[in-house]
């Protein structure tokens, strides 16, 4: 009889197994949540290849598409193109662009220490400098700024070179990785797994695209905004705010700092046209050409690209800021073709180019049987 009691003692309870159920799930989500986290770095260094492939591949598929040249062939004129473009560029920028480097890294310095200076005369700008020499006082020891600039310089050089290598290889056999991953489905599935591959593929195409023009026009329109103010450096200011543009939400606002810098040097109200200027170009490529590329494929949400940015910043650095955008709009399109379609059956909803590889009204109907 003692024996039966001391063995109903540490019986659990069903409520009790219940609690220990649900909290070993809750742990192991976030155990994978933070594995998947500290990984994703991986996956930003394949897709930033994949989008070194796309850029590529699209130009050997515009010339394709208007000569009668096979895929092999149109990729090689389609590399060397752009390997002949950027060399006629270099040649003809770089000398002056050098130039005017060397006169931006000693007149930076300069301008700073003038910038300072005039800050500190008023009573805001002397607690922002405050503020900022104590912060600069905590983190500011030698060790660390060395070990900081050798670990994220190297690590740089080695995220370029797996970009670069992983890049070539996509771009020349792409089909073997499509094909491979759409091979980890189920035979009723591939179909579907491949349509949205190459939907995911276009909506890239289309905004690296969209993204590259958007950076042209603004590097122009920065170089010669600070051209008419007279602002020194404008070409290799604009190549500047040209490139930063890449990094959506934070690029502009980085490019705007050198040509403040040099502006203030000059005078209050120079500065003041600077950033009147540089808002009106970001006001520009907000409301007129990001809407613009958007028209021709998905929308993003504003809220979260700049969600994505802060989550992926934290965990991966500044390749997360780079590339949250195209990661926002790959979760977009899964969301849209394999939830919303799949799952809850609604074809209504549109996904840009999904219409070239899907024939939406074939699909309803299988979901139907």
């Amino acid at each position: 009889m003692s024996s039966v009691k001391d063995s109903s003692a540490f019986a659990i309870s069903d409520f009790s197994k219940k609690i220990i159920k649900a909290t070993s799930i809750v742990i192991i989500m976030v155990l994978c949540t933070i594995l998947v986290l500290k990984g994703f770095k991986v996956i930003l260094l394949i897709l930033a290849g994949i989008l070194f492939a796309t850029f590529f591949r699209g130009i050997a598929s515009a010339i394709k598409s208007k000569l009668p040249v096979g895929d092999g062939f149109s990729l090689f004129i389609a590399t060397t193109s752009v390997l002949l473009m950027f060399s006629i560029i270099l040649y003809v920028l770089l000398p002056r662009v050098s130039s005017q480097l060397q006169t931006l890294e000693k007149e930076l310095p300069v301008a700073a220490k003038e910038t300072r200076t005039k800050l500190e005369s008023t009573q805001v700008g002397y607690w922002v400098i405050q503020q900022a020499s104590i912060y600069k006082k905590k983190y500011e020891r030698d060790s660390e700024r060395l070990t900081l600039f050798f670990s994220s310089f190297f690590g740089g050089l080695a995220d370029v070179y797996i970009i670069f290598f992983l890049g070539i290889f996509f771009m020349i056999q792409p089909r073997i990785y499509k094909n491979g991953i759409v091979l980890l489905f189920p035979k009723a599935k591939r179909e579907r797994a491949d349509q949205v591959l190459l939907t995911i593929g276009y909506t890239l195409k289309q905004w690296l695209l969209g993204k590259l023009f958007s950076m042209l026009v603004v590097g122009i329109l920065t170089g010669i905004g600070l051209t008419i103010l007279g602002i020194p450096l404008a070409l290799t200011l604009g190549i500047f705010a040209a490139l930063i543009t890449f990094i959506p939400n934070f690029g502009p606002i980085i490019s705007l700092v050198p040509a403040f810098l040099l502006a203030f040097t000059k005078g209050t109200d120079y500065a003041v046209y600077v950033c009147i200027l540089y808002a009106a170009i970001q006001a520009l490529e907000s409301n007129v050409i990001t809407p613009l590329i958007q028209h021709k494929m998905i929308s993003f949400p504003l809220a979260m690209i700049l969600i994505a940015q802060v989550i992926l910043g934290i965990f991966t650095g500044v390749l997360g800021l780079i590339l949250a955008v195209p990661v926002v709009a790959i979760i977009i399109v899964l969301v849209k073709m394999v939830y919303i379609e799949d799952i809850l059956g609604d074809y209504a909803i549109e996904v840009k180019g999904e219409d070239k590889f899907v024939d939406k009204e074939v699909e309803y109907q299988k979901l139907e049987q």
